[in-house]
């Protein structure tokens, strides 16, 4: 909004104006404006929640110290989707394509996961939707998004090739071509493009769900991804980078950059309010909306792989439950002490502090890494 008043509209009549056209100070103060709407109103969404008794239930199956959680405010997400909204909307070019797309994803993902707490409050116990209710809607929206971006590839506005860590020439599209040229073969390169651009948008949005169970970890892990697709989306919508770096030049993806700056922002602000001791959780209307939207931001700037990095530890606790799952059902023994992997180290002994602060650190390094890796090509 305040790119088309101030610049658009006013810039012609005060130029100093023209400050706001600049995608890196739209992105300092979206990111500033979503921390003040977190930090502010975090205090009443907490006891609005408290007010209509939306708290937190804790499995029993769980780690016996975190019985003294139950009844904690929950559903703080919504004060985090908000506040990234709001911000996006505020300091964004609204005419960019790609920032609806982030916010679409950001918001249908949030709205599975308000769903699911939502179904945990009614029934007052620890079970929402089913696994596979969920990973249906899950699968829903991220459908509608891989449409959303096919528009955008016939408008000439997207690109789906893929860059591939380390290679330079090496940029695969998902969209086959030799596949469209044939009736036979047409239906399948479309298949192949929606499984890989479903994959990474339902994995990124439940690796980060089963992370949020310690207070702050989830979140605290978000502020690093988060400013890491920050600097990714910049270099990827501007000329002069993308071409030194050899990646995929997307004009459209600077304004990303906005999107994602609220998000660190928004991240940072529910942190001042989760970190432990907890006030309040984000619930599965945050960490589905908040994975979910770091899914979408890397399918449109096309660093999908990286994102394994960049959210390393996501991907770790997501594969530690995944073979805990799979040893217990081949074998019928657990590989971990409990799934995901940060319970493990509390059946170990690990304070709780500890394990966030220690898990922050390895999630720093690898995002560190993943940006290590645009030069390193």
């Amino acid at each position: 909004m305040f790119y088309w008043l101030l610049y658009e509209q006013l810039y012609r009549y005060f130029t100093p104006l023209r400050l706001f056209s600049y995608v890196t100070f739209r992105t300092a103060f979206a990111s500033l404006t979503a921390l003040f709407l977190s930090v502010v109103f975090g205090p009443w969404m907490i006891r609005k929640l408290r007010e209509f008794q939306i708290g937190q239930h804790i499995r029993e199956e769980g780690p016996k110290s975190h019985q003294k959680k139950a009844g904690t405010p929950t559903m703080g997400g919504v004060l985090i989707i908000s506040s990234i909204t709001i911000s996006t909307l505020l300091w964004a070019n609204l005419t960019n394509a790609y920032v609806w797309v982030a916010l679409f994803g950001l918001v249908a993902f949030g709205a599975i996961g308000f769903l699911d707490d939502y179904t945990k409050v009614r029934k007052s116990q620890n079970l929402g939707l089913t696994a596979k209710r969920k990973i249906m809607l899950q699968l829903l929206v991220g459908s509608m998004v891989g449409g959303m971006l096919l528009i955008l590839r016939a408008r000439g506005l997207y690109d789906t090739s893929i860059n591939i860590p380390f290679f330079k020439q090496f940029k695969p599209n998902l969209l086959i071509e030799s596949f469209l040229q044939s009736p036979w073969t047409y239906p399948l390169a479309f298949i192949i493009f929606f499984a890989f651009v479903l994959f990474v948008q339902v994995g990124a949005s439940n690796a980060v769900n089963v992370t949020d169970g310690l207070d702050g970890l989830a979140i605290g892990l978000m502020i690093i991804a988060a400013g890491a697709m920050t600097m990714l989306c910049y270099v990827s919508g501007q000329r002069t980078f993308a071409t030194y770096l050899d990646l995929a030049r997307l004009p459209g993806a600077s304004e990303l950059t906005v999107f994602c700056g609220a998000m660190t922002g928004a991240s940072l602000g529910f942190l001042w309010y989760n970190a432990h001791p907890a006030e309040v959780f984000m619930g599965d209307v945050g960490s589905l909306a908040l994975g979910g939207a770091l899914g979408v931001v890397a399918v449109l700037i096309k660093q999908e792989i990286l994102l394994v990095f960049v959210g390393g530890v996501y991907v770790i606790e997501a594969l530690s439950v995944i073979i805990q799952v799979g040893s217990f059902k081949m074998r019928g023994k657990r590989v971990f002490k409990m799934a995901p992997l940060h319970h493990h180290f509390e059946a170990l002994g690990w304070p709780e502090s500890k394990i966030i602060i220690r898990f922050w650190i390895l999630g720093l390094v690898m995002a560190l890494f993943a940006l290590t890796t645009l030069k390193l090509r």
